[in-house]
């Protein structure tokens, strides 16, 4: 390795670094200017709640042994749902490729499905499949399946024409098409819309938490709003927060280890 190449590749190390370190910082001024406005009253701590509340929310959560339910219970219903999701938008993208007319008979209704606010089917779903966890998780399947749907079909109808005639070349079977050129193509397109379908599918069991569960980080949301506890309402934003982080860099760690292993 050149030495010009050992600096290049030290001077992104350090950019990185200081990119991290000054997210770090401006979170930190974020906490301690949040704190300091609160304890002097500048903002009041009943409607902004404060980051010390927060934390003792939290340990009350973890004390009464009710933190890790309402956690896991949202972590649960979201991987769930994340799972029937990406089967559903698999399938059906495959179906939709196989078939011309099949693709432009559903357009119509995935554009409207796509468009329809999900949370009008909400009181529709309660009286058909109850107030379950079964609710919830469709509530969810319904807001990430149809995007992930259109996504990986865009990407089946996309390939380069000029590999859809190699294939052809040597074979007219258009399952060994799909099976050899199409599928395998949209691999990156598929795992690089894991982190939409995972962000989707947890913002579909919040919705979805929040019209009917009686556990979940969504249950404690709408529980503090509907009691005035700010405090509770915040630290399930931070909960929120931190378990949309922890599933993004999970799917952003598979799809980096795919990419590891293709080149």
């Amino acid at each position: 390795m050149s030495k010009e190449h050992q600096l290049y590749l030290k001077k992104r190390k350090t950019k990185k670094i200081l990119i991290y370190l000054g997210q770090i910082i401006i979170f930190i001024i974020f906490i301690i200017l949040w704190q300091l406005l609160t304890d002097m009253k500048v903002v009041d701590a009943f409607i902004v709640s404060s980051p010390k509340k927060i934390v003792d929310t939290i340990v009350g959560l973890y004390q009464s042994h009710n933190l890790f339910i309402h956690i896991g219970t949202t972590i649960y219903e979201t991987i769930i749902s994340f799972i029937i999701s990406m089967l559903i938008g698999i399938v059906f993208a495959s179906l939709l490729w196989s078939s011309q007319t099949l693709a432009k008979v559903m357009e119509p209704y995935l554009t409207i499905l796509n468009s329809l606010p999900k949370v009008a089917l909400g009181p529709i779903i309660l009286i058909w499949f109850g107030t379950t966890t079964t609710s919830i998780i469709i509530m969810a399947i319904l807001i990430s399946s149809i995007v992930l749907t259109i996504n990986i079909y865009n990407g089946f109808i996309n390939i380069d024409e000029n590999k859809i005639k190699l294939v052809k070349s040597f074979t007219k079977s258009k399952i060994k098409l799909y099976y050899y050129l199409v599928f395998p193509s949209n691999i990156p397109t598929i795992i690089s819309n894991l982190k939409i379908c995972i962000s989707m599918s947890l913002i579909g069991i919040i919705m979805g938490e929040f019209l009917v569960s009686k556990k979940g980080i969504g249950y404690l949301i709408m529980y503090g709003s509907q009691v005035f506890n700010l405090d509770l309402v915040m630290s399930g934003i931070i909960l929120l927060c931190i378990v949309a982080t922890t599933l993004y860099y999970l799917v952003y760690y598979i799809e980096k280890k795919y990419e590891k292993t293709t080149h």
